[in-house]
């Protein structure tokens, strides 16, 4: 008789929502082993800026899509995908559970939707709309009815939102079975809060001289440093914006991240809402009912 495979747990929600917390608590009590969902963290040596999990978070349980690669080297969310299924294949295996967890949206999308993506980006198209405006991409995308990208300040992620259309046009209309998928909602007001102890505490831990570094070793242009407080950074050492612009420009850009990582997933209508302190209880009888 075959015995039932672990469900697959999904946690997601916006940055500093306290996703990675709840979910350690939650992997440490049911056997499990966490994945992140996220695009930041695949990159070596973004550590503080990605606000990576710590050394002692990842002794208690199993971190995966974690410094998969070089800051520039590229990795697109069907690398992730395959990575991610494969990993919970692995897990699930090993009679464990597995933890998908994190705030990137089209990487969660991937896996719990089975985007089926097709060939290797059009070159040829690439090189035409990188010599676009970000205007110019906009008014393509509305032309040719190509959603916008949770990031869709971010060139990078709208041309990709366009070469996606073409060959990313199979997947799920619901979610993959065996799955339980609980977004952490939280009062706006308490979201900064936490946002804000957070761009303290990584200009603490050292953030600007960890740009620093990296910015010398692979360049200020790779796609690695193109978001979060990198090109900030790049900026306060430079000599452009204050220490106190530097964080209050960070407190802005993650705020801005945290409303589209929301945008985003509020429209997956198989998620189940809840606040932080009652995703543990929910997930616990869940699991427990299995």
């Amino acid at each position: 008789m075959l015995t039932a495979q672990p469900p697959l747990v999904v946690i997601v929600g916006p940055t500093a929502s306290g996703k990675t917390k709840i979910a350690i608590e939650l992997a440490r009590k049911y056997n499990g082993e966490i994945i992140c969902a996220d695009s930041r963290t695949v990159y070596r040596g973004l550590d503080i800026g990605t606000a990576k999990p710590t050394k002692q978070e990842k002794a208690s349980v199993p971190h995966w899509g974690i410094d998969l690669v070089d800051p520039d080297e590229t990795f697109t969310a069907s690398d992730f995908k395959e990575y991610a299924v494969n990993k919970i294949t692995d897990i699930r295996e090993r009679n464990k559970t597995p933890f998908l967890v994190g705030g990137t949206g089209l990487y969660v999308d991937a896996v719990i939707f089975d985007y089926q993506f097709g060939p290797p980006p059009n070159h040829r198209l690439r090189k035409r709309l990188e010599e676009m405006s970000l205007e110019d991409l906009y008014e393509y995308s509305h032309k040719n009815n190509v959603k916008l990208p949770e990031n869709f300040k971010n060139r990078r992620y709208v041309i990709r939102a366009i070469e996606q259309k073409s060959v990313n046009n199979k997947s799920r209309s619901t979610i993959i079975p065996n799955s339980i998928v609980v977004g952490i909602s939280t009062d706006k007001d308490i979201l900064r809060k936490r946002i804000v102890q957070r761009a303290e505490q990584l200009l603490l831990d050292g953030v600007v001289e960890e740009a620093k570094s990296l910015g010398k070793k692979y360049g200020w242009k790779t796609n690695s440093m193109s978001g979060n407080i990198y090109p900030l950074c790049n900026d306060y050492l430079r000599g452009v914006i204050s220490a106190d612009e530097l964080k209050s420009g960070f407190i802005a850009r993650d705020v801005s991240l945290a409303k589209r990582q929301m945008t985003w997933f509020r429209r997956n209508s198989g998620i189940a809402w809840m606040p932080l302190e009652d995703v543990k209880s929910y997930v616990g009888s869940r699991l427990d009912s299995e």
